[in-house]
């Protein structure tokens, strides 16, 4: 395997590509809220988003119900007033006539990703995991996207191109390989350079094979006079990291042709258990900070629409207590970031609505969702409605960053050498001890590092190679050309994993450095394998520890050491005042306060809020004076003392869309639409006691059981009422 780098085509995995007709088009500009559902419009299901995103020409293969053609599906949205965009998978889906060999005469079960033992990896049944073959991509664009074209649809998302770390020893993929790197494929188990090999080949293939769809809607679009635009719903890097999946991730948004991402962020996800102060456990709300500023760190320096997603339950099937509890800490986790307010509100409202899953961990009665769940869920949906963006930042420290790299991914599985990274811990190790504190910490992904503005936030760079490798020399041009100019960066790591030695650029075609970090290194006028200590550059500063950053959360109360250097640094070397330590996070965006405590900090002191507040995460709106969150607890408020014209009428919050506003001298009304067998509750500010109200279905039926409460203090008026997704019509008299 000597000098093997000389012959693999690696630059194309990390060479920016053009995509004919790419843009980011005025029209996404009301599209700020979407869902996605493989059915039909039904009143049970109707949550007043801006945009349906229809999932798949065939249906979802998790929906085994009977099946409605997709054109019908598509027009049941529209006549409801819906946008109507299009999901669907491009590594799994309902392609069976393709596997069958009912397309073009050939079987194609042999395409399927497939593992050591001979199985082939599923999703479902004759639905697997797919090896993106140039045959497949051209079934899936002739076949799929040409109908989805053809039925006027301009917005196209192909979700989660995926390829298991734990395959590549199927034969379509060993044809693949001969054909990428030009010699026999190698089994991946056998060494880590095997495995490095294997990982970026799938990183390549969903790479090409996202380029060569989109390019391909795009100019079908064009030819037909529409502007299609293209979409990639994927997980964060964080995940795929963990779930050992390979996704081409940060490198799709240098294509044109991409013109943006929906963050898959959600429960299952921020679930997954990790290690902190030695203990392994879910850190829900951590974890999923962590993964949405990964999606966006990803996307910022490229401008491209990222929607971030929340899933009211999950895949795994438990409890509606404890979907509510984690789904308040990913909808918390996802409003800390104030340059992001576009949002896929659910996926499959038909499970969320109509599925039926146990009413306690201790139980096994099941039942459909509770109403107290679904009305603080549609006033959560709501909110999203009309979230703005904003200028503040999140209270704490900020400035401090954890480089990451796409090769996250190539690592991860099968171990070699007895080296493991349980948990992702390297990454855990450089995050945690800093979150934990109440520090925003950030990312930053390697491969943006040539972009301008990339480090204009960062005032102390944290990284290891333990975990990851740069894909090229360029890279640490940029991180040292930053470290000259004043930049601070904290190297921690032995340099001792396996893939270090993998043969790539750093130790071939007249390189020789025993780890990449020693080109870094040398870059910065340090020399090879430093030992740990301060070492100056420029106008920068570089810490080196020698310790895998996976013992500071893997061991108990090993993060010290990190902290305290990164503390002097910040303090001294950034002068960027007190690292502040706290447990908990603060952000204002405009009337809504967000506040996430939490546990395993510093102190197990509550937030308390003061001031007139509608409890948001309450069913029920209530105004409050005071808001006290526990440790483990977050909470979302509306702040009513920033109406600026408490004059006006105006709903303030609501189980509810609301349409046809109308004001006339001392009367206020409007249409309130919301799924049907939900209760609606809303909170309306007004000028003074209302002395009528009036509720009426869209038939002028009279609504029995409301109520109309006043609150004097606050000058707002909950009304209840059963929702209609034909609309209640609300007239208000003072």
């Amino acid at each position: 395997m000597k000098n093997i780098i000389s012959i693999i085509p690696v630059l194309f995995l990390f060479t920016t590509f053009s995509c004919k007709n790419g843009t980011n088009s005025a029209e996404s500009e009301n599209e700020k809220t979407v869902f996605q559902t493989s059915r039909e419009w039904r009143p049970t299901i109707d949550n007043r988003a801006d945009v349906a995103i229809v999932y798949g020409v065939g249906g979802n293969p998790s929906d085994k119900s009977e099946r409605i053609p997709f054109e019908e599906r598509v027009k049941s949205w529209r006549e409801r007033g819906y946008t109507v965009h299009f999901m669907t998978g491009i590594a799994w889906g309902e392609y069976q006539d393709y596997f069958t060999g009912e397309w073009d005469g050939k079987p194609h079960l042999d395409e399927g990703q497939v593992q050591l033992s001979g199985d082939t990896i599923w999703h479902g049944h004759m639905v697997p995991y797919i090896v993106p073959s140039d045959n497949f991509l051209k079934y899936l664009k002739e076949r799929h996207v040409k109908r989805v074209v053809d039925a006027g649809i301009d917005a196209i998302f192909m979700e989660e191109p995926e390829f298991w770390a734990r395959a590549g020893y199927s034969e379509a993929f060993k044809k693949e390989w001969k054909e990428y790197y030009g010699f026999d494929w190698r089994p991946q188990h056998e060494s880590p350079e095997n495995t490095y090999l294997a990982n970026k080949l799938k990183y390549h293939l969903y790479y090409k094979a996202i380029k060569d769809v989109f390019t391909y809607a795009k100019e079908y679009g064009k030819s037909k006079g529409m502007n299609v635009r293209c979409y990639v719903p994927t997980h964060s890097l964080v995940n795929y990291s963990q779930w050992q999946i390979v996704s081409p991730e940060a490198s799709l948004a240098s294509l044109d042709c991409v013109d943006g991402y929906i963050a898959q962020v959600w429960t299952g996800t921020s679930r997954e258990p990790n290690y902190y102060n030695g203990i392994r456990k879910e850190r829900v709300f951590e974890n999923a900070f962590l993964e949405y500023g990964s999606m966006e760190s990803m996307t910022a320096p490229t401008g491209r629409k990222m929607f971030f997603l929340t899933d009211p339950i999950e895949d795994w099937p438990r409890d509606w207590v404890d979907y509510k509890r984690n789904y308040e800490a990913t909808f918390t986790a996802q409003l800390l970031y104030p340059n992001i307010a576009d949002y896929e509100v659910m996926p499959w409202p038909e499970r969320i609505y109509e599925g039926l899953y146990r009413t306690s961990a201790d139980s096994d009665v099941k039942d459909r969702i509770p109403k107290h769940y679904s009305t603080q869920m549609q006033v959560m949906i709501n909110t999203l409605n009309s979230m703005p963006l904003s200028d503040n930042k999140v209270s704490g420290s900020s400035g401090i960053s954890v480089l990451m790299a796409n090769s996250l991914m190539f690592q991860r599985f099968p171990t070699h050498a007895s080296y493991e990274d349980p948990q992702l811990s390297n990454f855990y190790g450089q995050a945690l001890p800093f979150l934990k504190r109440g520090i925003p910490v950030s990312t930053t992904h390697i491969e943006n590092v040539s972009y301008a503005g990339t480090f204009k936030n960062t005032k102390i760079l944290l990284m290891t190679y333990s975990n990851m490798k740069p894909s090229s020399a360029e890279e640490h041009e940029h991180i040292a050309n930053w470290v000259k100019n004043g930049g601070i960066l904290v190297y921690s790591g032995s340099d001792t994993d396996p893939f270090q030695t993998v043969q790539e650029w750093w130790n071939t075609k007249g390189n020789n450095y025993k780890a990449p970090a020693d080109h870094l290194f040398e870059k910065m006028n340090i020399a090879a394998s430093p030992t740990e200590g301060e070492y100056s550059y420029g106008s920068g500063t570089v810490y080196v520890i020698r310790t895998d950053p996976k013992d500071f959360v893997m061991k108990e109360d090993l993060d010290q050491k990190l902290v305290d250097v990164v503390k002097s640094l910040y303090e001294e070397k950034a002068g960027a005042g007190e690292l502040e330590f706290k447990n908990n996070f603060y952000l204002e965006r405009g009337p809504y306060h967000l506040i996430a405590v939490m546990d395993e900090s510093v102190s197990e002191e509550p937030y308390i809020a003061k001031g007139l507040y509608i409890d948001l995460f309450n069913p029920e709106l209530p105004v409050l004076r005071q808001k006290i969150v526990h440790p483990g607890q977050q909470a979302l408020l509306y702040n009513v003392e920033s109406v600026a014209d408490k004059s006006e009428p105006q709903v303030l919050a609501s189980a509810c869309r609301i349409y046809d506003e109308e004001i006339k001298g001392k009367s206020y009304s409007f249409v309130a639409k919301s799924p049907i067998d939900t209760k609606n509750y809303m909170r309306i500010l007004l000028p003074s006691k209302p002395s009528d109200c009036e509720m009426k279905k869209a038939d002028g039926t009279v609504l029995c059981d409301t109520e109309c409460l006043w609150d004097e203090f606050s000058k707002t008026c909950l009304f209840v009422f059963d929702n209609d997704p034909d609309g209640v019509y609300v007239s208000l008299k003072w």
